[in-house]
């Protein structure tokens, strides 16, 4: 009986992820690389004050770490994952209109869960566990925010609606501004920081250095509209490469900066 009983939980288990992984899964803005870049370029340029702070919030785990974890929850069936955190995602900002213009949907975005994960963050009295938890999700939603189709238009889910080929590969636009466009590199998150990271001159980093996310979806929703392509069902390859990864290397640049940036605001006196 014993046996029935652990072969039936494992039946359980196995129709319930057929049914979740059936499921429309949400769009993932980045993916790990581009979350892990992001992570590392900020870890090298917070002050000693805010390594010390993250290091008491999250121990061992470093900024590269913790950048995924938000993402890799959401496959996880309690409620507070499938339900309440599915739209902190991104935000909604249509074309011709500023964020402060759109405002926030009842159900929140990536910038009022920015702001609400800020505030714990900040309470010295909230549990130990809230705070680790709000401080991964600042992390993660500083990178995606400086996704261009994070930012989407309200009418296409981010671009996931729009069909493309990647060298022949039947894909969607979304899917390849989060993974296959950064992942061409063929590079590990370490090389791609270490080599984006040493890439930016020092005025650049003056200039990017905000902690205001409404600079950042501004920026987001000035990008977007030039990287959809001109026709349906585009067949990309080493042109579009061409002119567009300079454009999402670019944006996983100021995303480490402006990682960097907020958490020493976060976390400043």
């Amino acid at each position: 009986m014993a046996w029935l009983q652990k072969t039936d939980m494992r039946y359980l288990a196995l129709a319930v992820f057929c049914v979740l992984s059936a499921l429309p899964q949400p769009a993932l803005a980045w993916g790990q690389l581009g979350h892990r870049v992001i992570g590392q370029i900020a870890d090298e340029r917070v002050s000693g004050r805010t390594r010390a702070e993250v290091l008491l919030t999250l121990g061992v785990e470093d900024l590269a770490e913790a950048s995924t974890w938000p993402d890799e929850e959401r496959s996880n069936p309690a409620s507070f994952w499938q339900n309440d955190a599915n739209p902190w995602h991104y935000v909604t900002v249509p074309d011709g209109m500023t964020y402060e213009e759109a405002g926030a949907p009842p159900e929140g975005d990536a910038a009022t869960a920015l702001a609400r994960f800020t505030q714990t963050v900040r309470d010295r009295n909230a549990p130990a566990a809230d705070r680790a938890l709000a401080l991964r999700f600042i992390i993660h939603l500083v990178g995606d925010l400086h996704q261009p189709l994070h930012v989407g238009n309200g009418t296409d889910r981010g671009g996931n609606d729009v069909a493309v080929r990647w060298f022949g590969e039947e894909t969607n636009l979304h899917r390849l501004w989060d993974t296959q466009l950064i992942e061409s590199k063929n590079l590990s998150y370490t090389e791609y920081a270490r080599w984006l990271g040493r890439a930016i001159p020092p005025q650049w980093e003056i200039d990017w250095w905000t902690a205001d996310p409404m600079v950042w979806i501004a920026e987001s929703a000035e990008i977007r509209p030039s990287i959809y392509p001109q026709s349906a069902d585009a067949r990309l390859s080493w042109r579009y490469g061409y002119y567009y990864l300079p454009i999402a290397e670019r944006r996983l640049q100021q995303g480490g900066v402006r990682l960097a940036a907020y958490l020493d605001w976060l976390f400043s006196e």
